[in-house]
C-alpha cells in the first residue's frame, strides 16, 4: 500500500470544468487499478469512473459524456477531467487504489462545489 494525494477540487460555476489529480506513492507494480468515487452530503459514496477490464474506462451514467478518466503510469497518477459540471456534481471526490493483494487505499478527498 501507499499514500494517495489528491488535488484539483474547488468552486466552479455550472457549465464549468475542473481536473482532479490523484498520485499514488509506492511501487506501481502493486497497483491493480485506480478509480474515482464521490460522496454528496447525505448520500452514499458512489463510483464515478474507473479503469475496467483491459484498462478500458468505465463511467457511471451520470458521468458519461462529461467526465474523462486518464492516467500517467510514469507518474502513478490518474486524472478526472470534468466538463459541463452541474450542481448535482457537488460532492467530495475520492481516489481509490486497489492492489493485487486484495487491499485498497482511499485518498483524503477533494471538495468539488458547483454553484453560481
Amino acid at each position: 500500500q501507499g499514500h494517495l494525494l489528491e488535488s484539483g477540487g474547488g468552486l466552479v460555476q455550472p457549465g464549468g470544468s475542473l481536473r482532479l489529480s490523484c498520485t499514488a506513492s509506492g511501487s506501481s507494480a502493486n497497483i491493480y487499478t485506480m478509480a474515482w468515487y464521490r460522496q454528496a452530503p447525505g448520500k452514499q459514496r458512489e463510483l464515478v469512473a474507473m479503469f475496467g477490464s483491459g484498462g478500458r474506462p468505465v463511467y457511471a451514467d451520470s458521468a458519461k459524456g462529461r467526465f474523462t478518466i486518464s492516467e500517467d503510469d510514469a507518474k502513478n497518477t490518474i486524472y478526472l477531467q470534468m466538463n459541463s459540471l452541474k450542481p448535482e456534481d457537488t460532492a467530495v471526490y475520492y481516489c481509490r487504489t486497489d492492489y493485487y493483494n486484495g487491499s485498497a487505499d482511499w485518498g483524503q478527498g477533494t471538495q468539488v462545489t458547483v454553484s453560481s
